[in-house]
């Protein structure tokens, strides 16, 4: 999936997938999860948030399923 960097303490990228509505999030020390079922709206207000940490924090991070996808 292709990501884009944010500006973020805590995420390096994000990347969406409209077609599985899969949201991918790298963060800063290397870490990558996928999270499910994320609406191409919620990833558009992450992606455009003032905050893209506070954002993940309150909208995404406890409400929706997940997986690591790397080894980091």
């Amino acid at each position: 999936m292709i990501r884009k960097n944010v500006e973020s303490s805590s995420i390096k990228s994000i990347g969406y997938n409209p077609i599985s509505k899969i949201l991918e999030v790298e963060f800063a020390r290397g870490a990558i999860y996928q999270y499910q079922n994320v609406s191409h709206e919620v990833y558009q207000e992450l992606a455009y948030a003032d905050s893209v940490g506070k954002y993940f924090n309150k909208y995404i991070a406890k409400n929706y399923e997940y997986e690591k996808v790397n080894n980091e």
